[in-house]
């Protein structure tokens, strides 16, 4: 069958494990994918490549369907606890009608893929975070992020997009192995250099197997991929809802962060930082007809 632009595949060599979508046939030694569910751009050879049918899609999204609505639950479940703590110390521990309203963390999400970050945007508006979205080349990043953080002023920021490692461009530890990793870190710090305080600006920064210790260097939060593995497209939304959510007066556990997510301490990582959310009183209902 014939591998064209737009055709979603697998690759033999890794056992069909992951999905690709085709973005160029460039020669029969070099076809361009980028991941469907995966933050990860790759090449593979033409006959290396396996056109995945319909109905396999369609098994596969289910599947990936399962996992993202295991960690959205799960999500909840602490949201909801959050709440209940935020409502006891709002009113000082006592029962009273008075309603209170909360600010969570506004979030700037930078991605360096138009369709995955349609369904993160998706993910923020069903959880409630506030967010501004937008689509940015990774090599434009530097350049641009400063009259975006100008525009936006965000309590979190997200830098990501695609990645990848590549053994033949040197070794693990080497900037250079990756795609974009610099691109990430030269972001990141640009950020920092405008805004250089951790709790002032939460980062969280990379895509699948990203240099994970550059991006912290870099002075980002959270980062990924401690391991080099692959991560979800929607992890970055479940570790900056949490910070969103959490108080500003409080600090977030790296673990309780990470455990939610879909891929785990192995692709992601970060350091103490404390949330962002705040609480008032009195929450004013006010009639539309006023």
């Amino acid at each position: 069958m014939e591998i064209k632009v737009g055709d979603i595949v697998a690759r033999k060599s890794y056992k069909l494990d992951l999905l690709f979508k085709v973005i160029e046939v460039k020669d029969p030694q070099v076809v361009f994918l980028y991941g469907e569910d995966v933050r990860l751009v790759a090449d593979a050879p033409y006959d290396d490549l396996v056109v995945i049918d319909d109905h396999e899609q369609q098994k596969r999204q289910l599947l990936d369907k399962e996992k993202v609505d295991t960690s959205y639950r799960l999500f909840r479940q602490d949201y909801q606890l959050i709440r209940q703590k935020n409502e006891y110390h709002a009113t000082g521990g006592y029962t009273n009608d008075q309603d209170f309203f909360q600010i969570p963390g506004r979030v700037l999400h930078i991605d360096g893929d138009p369709n995955y970050l349609k369904k993160c945007l998706a993910l923020y508006e069903k959880i409630g975070v506030p967010v501004y979205g937008v689509y940015c080349h990774e090599k434009e990043m530097p350049e641009k992020i400063d009259e975006l953080l100008d525009k936006y002023r965000p309590d979190i920021l997200v830098i990501t997009g695609h990645d990848a490692y590549s053994k033949s461009k040197g070794k693990i530890t080497e900037l250079k192995a990756y795609r974009h990793s610099r691109h990430f870190a030269q972001t990141v710090r640009q950020a920092r250099r405008r805004i250089p305080h951790l709790d002032q600006l939460v980062i969280f920064a990379g895509a699948c197997q990203s240099h994970f210790e550059s991006l912290i260097r870099a002075g980002a939060n959270f980062a990924s991929s401690p391991s080099r593995v692959n991560i979800h497209a929607l992890d970055p939304v479940y570790i900056v809802a949490k910070i969103s959510f959490t108080p500003f007066d409080e600090r977030i556990n790296v673990w309780d962060v990470l455990r939610n997510t879909l891929t785990g301490e192995k692709g992601l990582g970060g350091i103490e930082t404390k949330g962002v959310l705040r609480t008032g009183m009195p929450y004013q209902k006010h009639n539309e007809d006023e």
